[in-house]
């Protein structure tokens, strides 16, 4: 699957497309609309929480560094054990795990505060009240969804493809 990018100028382009794009088999699920607050999206498919905030980069961030630290304070206790305890490999795996587990539970609540990075170049357009359409096609249906939207909708401006959508999207 890879991700298309289209801006619109107002809601019944959106509406078009998406209808046309219901009609070529592109299911509800894989169409999505970011859009500012105060422009009514008319029953289009808002974005996800997923798709507009950072979530899921900062998800596996936090847990690949909740599991370093907590191996690293694993290792210390093993090395320098506390008082007279003995520091074994089963205490390493749980100290480690549960650094990743602390991990992930913090850095969501970050990552749920920060703009998704692969929006940046759309905030302009979407501050001045134009329509982002996220679809998700699969990869040998890109060339054939871009010139549907080309020859149906000169006011879209097709701004490319991802090469891969997140694997949670």
């Amino acid at each position: 699957m890879r991700r298309l990018y289209f801006l619109l100028p107002h809601a019944q382009s959106a509406k078009a497309i998406a209808n046309e794009l219901l009609l070529e088999r592109i299911e509800w699920r894989h169409i999505h609309v970011i859009a500012r607050h105060d422009v009514p999206l008319e029953h289009l498919p808002e974005a996800t929480l997923t798709q507009r905030t950072d979530l899921l980069p900062a998800l596996a961030r936090g847990t690949a560094a909740g599991g370093c630290v907590g191996m690293l304070a694993g290792l210390v206790a093993m090395v320098f054990p506390p008082a007279g305890l003995t520091i074994a490999g089963g205490a390493l795996v749980a100290i480690t795990l549960c650094g990743a587990g602390f991990g992930a539970w913090v850095a969501p609540m970050i990552g749920v505060d920060v703009p998704n990075t692969r929006l940046k170049p759309f905030e302009e357009a979407i501050a001045r009240g134009e329509l982002l359409m996220l679809v998700d096609v699969p990869t040998d249906r890109v060339e054939e969804i871009e010139q549907l939207v080309k020859l149906h909708h000169a006011e879209a401006d097709i701004k490319g493809a991802d090469p891969t959508i997140p694997a949670f999207p």
